[in-house]
């Protein structure tokens, strides 16, 4: 898969609710190259200084446009939350292993994602509503600030379960408490998840209780995003693996998470 690396132009830079963004951009043959669970590495600085190493993002979506779905939590999300309609971005990718479909005669796919973790989802959701499964979203944020419309979950057919921590939206709890949700047939059900490492671990440990077969999108800092510095490498049940190259997408009882 070819990697792009060119300057773009921001379409749109909007808050979604409280907590999140999401950053538009024109990249055409980008969008016809990524797959879902792959990330693009963004430049945020404006002068080649400082912060001196990209950002790694997730898509959001690929359609007309490349969409990413972010946070503000330190100088680089920071000065990429300034961005304007008409401002230019340069970008690197698609970079990563992307999810893998699930298994043919799948009946339900389940996407848990916490927080920041929904990234992943909706590209993958315009991917999966093509096939002949139900569709389920579970998702946990700490507040009703961390929870947006998921109008676009909806329209692809998703089925959209909420916990919150204080119980602000949907159910109180963490994302956990919804897992009655999930079907236990392990021959039938596919599960995708990404999110906090211990939300990543009780899916995990459901997944096992039960027989269940999945993948996580994990996430970790990145400085070269090529599998080169092995700043991002995790623990696997096959050794360390680098996030950046031999992710972001792994199997699920693969990873070791701590």
């Amino acid at each position: 898969m070819e990697k792009i690396q060119n300057i773009f132009k921001v379409i749109s830079n909007e808050k979604l609710c409280p907590q999140y963004w999401r950053l538009v951009f024109d990249a055409p043959d980008l969008a016809a190259e990524v797959q879902a669970g792959q990330f693009v590495h963004i430049r945020t600085d404006e002068n080649g200084l400082q912060p001196f190493f990209r950002r790694p993002f997730s898509v959001y979506r690929a359609q007309k446009y490349v969409e990413i779905f972010y946070d503000v939590v330190g100088p680089g999300t920071k000065l990429l939350s300034l961005k304007k309609k008409g401002d230019t971005l340069d970008v690197l990718g698609p970079l990563g292993v992307p999810f893998r479909l699930p298994p043919e005669g799948t009946k339900q796919v389940i996407m848990v994602a916490g927080g920041i973790g929904i990234a992943p989802m909706l590209i993958l959701s315009d991917v999966l509503k093509k096939k002949k499964c139900n569709l389920v979203l579970l998702y946990g944020g700490r507040n009703r600030g961390h929870v947006y419309p998921m109008k676009e979950f909806k329209d692809n057919g998703v089925k959209v379960h909420i916990a919150t921590d204080d119980g602000s939206v949907g159910t109180k709890g963490r994302v956990s408490v919804l897992f009655d949700k999930i079907d236990k047939d392990p021959e039938h059900i596919f599960i995708y998840t990404c999110g906090p490492n211990p939300m990543m671990k009780a899916v995990q440990s459901f997944a096992v209780q039960h027989g269940l077969s999945g993948q996580a999108a994990c996430e970790e800092i990145m400085a070269c995003g090529l599998g080169a510095c092995l700043g991002c490498s995790i623990e696997t049940t096959d050794g360390f693996k680098t996030v950046c190259y031999d992710g972001p997408a792994f199997e699920l009882d693969e990873v070791k998470f701590h």
